[in-house]
C-alpha cells in the first residue's frame, strides 16, 4: 500500500506544530484529516493543566493515566493529546490506514519526541483484539468514528471492553450517517451516562456548528437517573 501526498493539515498546539498529511488517494475515509479530532485536541489544550479551577480539570489531568485511540487515522487526535501529558497511548486503526498513520507519526516525531505505539484492531473483533492491547485503559479516544451503520454495534462494544469501570471515553462527534446516529446513541444509552461539553466550552477557534465532544462513562450497577440524550437535543 503505497502513500499518497495530499494537502497539509497543521494543527498547533501550545507552543508545538503538529503537520499531518493526508492521503486522499487511498479511497479510505480514514487517511483523511476529519475536522472532530481538531476539535477535540483544541478543547483539552483549552482546559487541560496547568489551567487551574476549571470544570474539565480531572477530566484533563493525564497523568499516569493509560490511554488508547479508536479510528486513529491520521493520528491527529492521538498525537495532539499526547503533546497535553496523555503520554502512555496507543494508536490503532485497520491495515489500511496504516500507511498514512505511520507516515504522520514518523513526519511528526521531531515534534513529539518519539513515535507513539500503534496496532491494528478491527472493531468487529474486539473479544479477541482487546486482549492483545491489554485493558482496561483510564482513557479510551475517538474522533469521527460514527459514519456506518454496521459498524456501530462492534464500535460500541469495543469501547466498552477497553474502558475502564471508573475511565472515560473522550468522543469528537459530528452526525454522519442519520441511521448510524440513531443506533449508536441507542447503544450507548445502554451502557454509558453521556456528558456533552457546551460549545461554548470549545476552543472558540475551533468551535466548528456541527462538531461536538462528549464524555461517556460507564453506567455503575443499578443507575437509573434520566440523562438527556444526543437524539432529544
Amino acid at each position: 500500500m503505497k502513500f499518497t501526498d495530499s494537502p497539509v493539515i497543521e494543527l498547533p498546539v501550545r507552543d508545538a506544530l503538529l503537520s499531518l498529511q493526508q492521503d486522499n488517494g487511498s479511497f479510505h475515509v480514514g487517511t483523511s484529516v476529519w475536522p472532530c479530532s481538531l476539535v477535540l485536541v483544541k478543547f483539552a489544550e483549552r482546559w487541560a493543566p496547568p489551567n487551574p479551577n476549571n470544570p474539565y480539570s480531572a477530566l484533563l489531568d493525564f497523568h499516569g493515566k493509560r490511554a488508547v485511540e479508536l479510528g486513529a487515522g491520521c493520528g491527529a487526535a492521538g498525537m495532539g493529546l499526547y503533546l497535553l501529558g496523555l503520554t502512555d497511548l496507543v494508536l490503532t486503526d485497520i491495515p489500511a490506514v496504516m500507511p498514512a498513520l505511520k507516515h504522520n507519526l514518523k513526519r511528526n516525531k521531531p515534534v513529539l519526541g518519539k513515535t507513539i505505539k500503534h496496532a491494528i484492531v478491527h472493531w468487529n473483533k474486539a473479544a479477541d483484539q482487546a486482549k492483545s492491547l491489554s485493558p482496561p485503559y483510564d482513557v479510551v479516544v475517538a474522533t469521527d468514528v460514527v459514519y456506518i451503520e454496521e459498524t456501530v454495534g462492534p464500535l460500541v462494544s469495543t469501547m466498552e471492553a477497553l474502558v475502564k469501570d471508573d475511565g472515560v471515553v473522550l468522543l469528537g462527534y459530528q452526525v454522519r450517517s442519520p441511521e448510524a446516529h440513531q443506533l449508536f446513541w441507542e447503544m450507548c444509552e445502554r451502557v454509558f451516562s453521556i456528558e456533552k461539553v457546551p460549545h461554548e466550552d470549545l476552543h472558540p477557534n475551533y468551535a466548528y456548528e456541527e462538531a461536538n465532544v462528549f464524555v461517556l462513562r460507564k453506567k455503575q450497577r443499578g443507575e437509573l437517573a434520566h440523562q438527556i440524550s444526543p437524539l432529544e437535543s
